[in-house]
């Protein structure tokens, strides 16, 4: 909206004798006189320039600015402006993430001494920080003119705290940067003590103790900055390079920490932890910029349009959980990518192992479409019913696991990490090649799970209902429950939406088996298995070590089996409490279905359409199951890795000109396939 007051009434109007609440509210009136309609930045720079040229030619208004700039120095603390604002006052990413709320949600208030509060509503959009940052050199040199005050001119406020013989040398503002260099080491020391953090750095960062003589080093470079203050002597070089060499130092300490995550596990709040460390480092150079660069003015504007923008993000949620949790989804990808490499085959060997695993995880399927078909035939509430399906699922699931079977929808999840981290160089020599073998084994081997897993899963669902025809007089399921299964399977129902649907359950319970594995290392569970005295004086030392090995080889198995189970059979059962109809299609689970209902009609099924629509419905269910669960687990791993700009064109060329080399490598393992060369790189 623009403002409905010109230049000559707000000049007007100010008043530095007013209270503290009006004197703000004439700031922010001027800042929305300058942002105008927010739509061009040599507008706004016009309306500076005239504000300076008014002010110029107006020597009353100038003064009357001038006092009023001396009582706002006088009256706000710009230190926690300087070295705080963007920051969190607490260290749990829980706390940050309330106080992002109450700021989105609450509103402030102008009649306040806290500089960063007032900065939050006078410079409140981000059009400000891109006029800010367009400001010329001629332009700062004027505003600087304009506002220079010293600290004889002010009888409290920042320049306290400086001695007096200099304060006639230093202004307010260099007063204010010297404070706040001050309160931001103070943070990094304390973040580099916080046992999170100090225990997780390396022997050598713990060894030289960066962070223990970083308060020495400040007050060092202060003592020399305040000796000549406009005078770049040679106490002053040497006392800024031994802070700057200590602050790196305790920069790479921090980033230590990240060289143990694999060992140490990670959390959210460490991340946040180090980001905000990072962060502050990165704010102390900005602020001896300010104080010690050749042209101060532009480096101060470039700080303050660097603080509209911290600001814009201190108030996003998403930025947040962005920023913080990309590193877990990383490592969590990363752990994924460690179990994913054992899904690929690559041997002949290999792709019969695959072949022998699936098949086994086909007919314990089997069982698996028994056990549901039973808690269906119990008349349990949709809730129930859901709970005991899940209860079956999640069981057959962990007994595949334990029995080194395979379920060929669990692949695709745990594969793309360990693809993504392929598409991380794709320039380097062979780059292209190596992915395309990835490719490869994995359709290869995707080819061999679902052909184990379905191939099996229909002759023993048949054998089982025939036993059971045996022994009870009953097959599997009667006649109305097989003609529901024919309509509810049908490629012409809903069921393509239904196994997309199933697809990302999937990759949820890969996201939760990689978290869970993350959640067990981080806590040091397997250690304290290994050697709690509590532990080892139930199980005894021997079985203790056993115990504690097993977890830790099938903890991420456990999660991923368990919460893919639960969420198969409890979530169509509140998708119907909300009245959405969705239901989930597996294609192991699926394909034994179909032949339970084969098995309950008999021969005469061949004869109806709608067992062919189902047929047809397994290869679609599949490739949606595996494809969307490779699809998202890509996505992720990709954005954990930072993939970016990847040239998706020579991709599908590498892949296409495998298919014409080598089509058969996609379905059996053939002998070693010389690199392509890459013709769109020539």
């Amino acid at each position: 909206m623009t403002p409905t007051f010109d230049l000559s009434e707000l000049l007007d109007a100010l008043d530095p004798q007013a209270d503290l609440a009006h004197r703000h509210l004439w700031l922010i009136d001027l800042l929305r006189w300058i942002r105008g309609n927010r739509d061009s930045v040599p507008r706004a720079l016009a309306r500076v320039r005239l504000l300076l040229d008014t002010l110029q030619q107006r020597p009353d208004a100038r003064a009357k600015l001038q006092s009023w700039w001396q009582v706002l120095l006088s009256t706000v603390d710009a230190t926690a402006l300087l070295a705080d604002y963007g920051f969190s006052s607490r260290s749990a990413f829980v706390s940050e993430l309330a106080d992002r709320l109450r700021l989105k949600w609450l509103p402030g208030t102008p009649e306040t001494a806290d500089a960063s509060a007032l900065f939050a509503l006078v410079l409140c959009d981000a059009f400000d920080a891109q006029w800010i940052n367009a400001l010329d050199d001629a332009t700062l040199t004027r505003l600087s003119e304009l506002l220079h005050v010293s600290c004889q001119d002010i009888n409290e406020g920042n320049c306290a705290w400086v001695p007096q013989v200099n304060q006639s040398n230093v202004s307010p503002w260099q007063a204010t940067l010297l404070e706040a260099l001050t309160f931001c080491t103070s943070q990094i020391r304390a973040a580099g003590f916080s046992p999170e953090l100090r225990l997780r750095m390396n022997v050598p960062a713990r060894e030289t103790a960066p962070f223990h003589a970083l308060d020495d080093d400040i007050v060092a470079l202060q003592v020399a900055y305040l000796a000549s203050p406009h005078v770049d002597s040679p106490a002053r070089q040497h006392a800024l390079q031994q802070y700057l060499s200590r602050l790196e130092a305790c920069r790479q300490a921090a980033a230590s920490v990240y060289t143990h995550l694999d060992s140490n596990g990670i959390s959210v709040n460490l991340v946040f932890q180090l980001r905000q460390l990072r962060e502050r480092v990165l704010r102390v150079r900005a602020l001896l910029d300010c104080l010690l660069a050749a042209n101060p003015q532009a480096s101060t504007a470039r700080l303050l349009a660097q603080l509209v923008t911290v600001g814009q993000a201190r108030r996003s949620l998403r930025a947040l959980i962005s920023a913080n949790s990309s590193m877990l989804a990383a490592k969590v990808a990363e752990r994924s990518s460690e179990t994913g490499e054992h899904y690929l085959t690559r041997t002949v060997p290999e792709y019969r192992a695959m072949l022998r695993q699936a098949a086994g995880g086909g007919a314990l399927t089997a069982v698996t479409t028994w056990m549901k078909f039973g808690v269906m035939a119990l008349g349990l509430s949709a809730f129930w019913s859901g709970f005991w399906s899940g209860t079956a699922y999640a069981l057959s699931f962990v007994m595949i696991q334990l029995l080194h079977c395979t379920l060929a929808t669990k692949q695709p999840a745990m594969t793309a990490p360990a693809m993504a981290a392929k598409l991380k160089n794709l320039d380097e020599p062979g780059a292209l090649d190596a992915f395309a073998d990835k490719v490869t084994s994995l359709v290869r081997s995707q080819v061999a799970a679902v052909l184990g897993n379905v191939l099996l899963v229909f002759p023993v669902v048949l054998l089982i209902s025939a036993a059971l025809q045996l022994a009870l007089g009953q097959p599997m399921i009667d006649a109305k429950q097989a003609d529901y299964v024919l309509h509810s399977l049908s490629l012409l129902g809903p069921t393509a939406l239904f196994a997309a649907f199933t697809g990302v359950l999937l990759f949820a319970s890969s996201i939760i088996a990689g978290w869970v594995e993350n959640w067990f290392v981080l806590h040091r569970l397997d250690s304290a298995m290994r050697y709690n005295p509590k532990i080892t004086g139930v199980l005894g030392v021997a079985r203790a070590q056993a115990w504690s090995a097993f977890t830790r080889d099938n903890i991420s198995g456990f999660a991923s089996n368990i919460s893919l189970g639960f969420m198969l059979g409890l979530i169509p059962a509140f998708a119907s409490f909300f009245g959405l109809g969705l239901d989930v299609r597996h294609v192991t689970l699926s394909a034994g279905q179909l032949a339970a209902a084969c098995a309950t009609l008999g021969w005469d099924v061949l004869r109806q359409p709608a067992l062919w629509w189902c047929v047809a419905a397994i290869p679609v269910i599949g490739a949606l199951n595996l494809g969307v669960s490779f699809f998202m687990a890509l996505r992720l791993a990709m954005r954990a890795h930072n993939v970016t700009g990847v040239d998706r064109a020579r991709v599908r060329e590498a892949i296409w000109q495998r298919w014409r080399q080598a089509p058969l490598s996609f379905f059996w393992p053939t002998a070693e396939i010389l690199p392509a060369p890459d013709p769109l790189k020539d």
